[in-house]
């Protein structure tokens, strides 16, 4: 990996940009050069453009390119958001096809992951290659429970004086606990040009969906038959770690890794590592 992806780059002044999907607009960024098959990315539950972590997009704009796509009602982002997450499906093959991809590689954290599965349940036609992070497929396990996890993180967090982010996606370790003070100092970078803020109706709509999600019958084997890439982190509290597992056994032709000592937040602790994961999974 270069120098560039360990320092503010590309991410830090990309134009945020509308879509018009139906009627409605949707904000995303693109980096990286214009060639191959773009890598498009969707992210985690209650978050906007703007917590996407700037190593991991600038690591993996470095050769390709990408582009991180907002969802409906969240940040600046028109329309009411979503509360299932197949209608999040519908408008992500909805922008495919409007900015004219017929091929891209998809890389879904947490909710985007289930997101992106049902992207590939819907349109398997448009995905080559699929990376899951921090997910779970329909009906995995303990999924339901995220609406207790996340509003007791964030009690508790409220209570120390601390951003929910620290206490939700890091372990308490000395090493999580330092990885989450550099995430969140990342997150202030971009200064200019920033998205809308996320409001509390979207954190209920989004955790509506996961908990149906995770309500539903487990996923049977999945008729997806090209690469993909499960990471998870060992100590995830939200999104337990057996999903990897159960992930695995929807998409025979995965490849699993789990990180130790990570939470949630596995890919923001480990983003260099990740870069060069997905990098590397990705090249042709």
């Amino acid at each position: 990996m270069t120098a560039s992806a360990t320092r503010p780059g590309r991410f830090q002044s990309a134009e945020t940009r509308v879509l018009l999907v139906d009627g409605v607009e949707l904000v995303y960024r693109e980096l990286g050069p214009a060639t191959g098959i773009p890598l498009v990315a969707l992210n985690h539950l209650g978050a906007n453009l703007d917590d996407w972590d700037p190593r991991l997009a600038d690591g993996l704009a470095l050769d390709r390119r990408l582009i991180l796509l907002g969802y409906r009602g969240v940040g600046r982002s028109g329309g009411r958001a979503r509360d299932a997450i197949e209608e999040m499906a519908d408008d992500v093959v909805a922008a495919l096809r409007v900015l004219d991809l017929p091929r891209v590689d998809l890389l879904g954290l947490s909710m985007g992951g289930m997101v992106a599965q049902d992207v590939v349940r819907r349109a398997p036609e448009l995905v080559d290659r699929l990376i899951l992070i921090s997910s779970g497929p329909a009906g995995g396990p303990a999924l339901t429970e995220m609406t207790r996890v996340m509003v007791g993180g964030a009690v508790r967090a409220s209570l120390a004086l601390a951003d929910p982010k620290a206490r939700l996606f890091f372990t308490r370790s000395a090493a999580g606990k330092s990885a989450g003070r550099d995430y969140l100092g990342r997150l202030r970078e971009r200064r200019a040009d920033r998205d809308g803020r996320v409001a509390l109706r979207v954190l209920r709509a989004q955790l509506a969906a996961v908990h149906r999600w995770g309500g539903q019958p487990p996923t049977g084997l999945s008729s997806f038959d090209r690469p993909v890439l499960i990471l998870h982190g060992d100590s995830d509290r939200m999104v337990p770690v057996g999903n990897a597992s159960a992930l695995a056994g929807v998409f025979p032709t995965a490849t699993v890794t789990v990180f130790p000592d990570a939470g949630h937040g596995v890919v923001f602790q480990n983003h260099l590592d990740v870069v060069v994961a997905v990098r590397a999974f990705l090249h042709r």
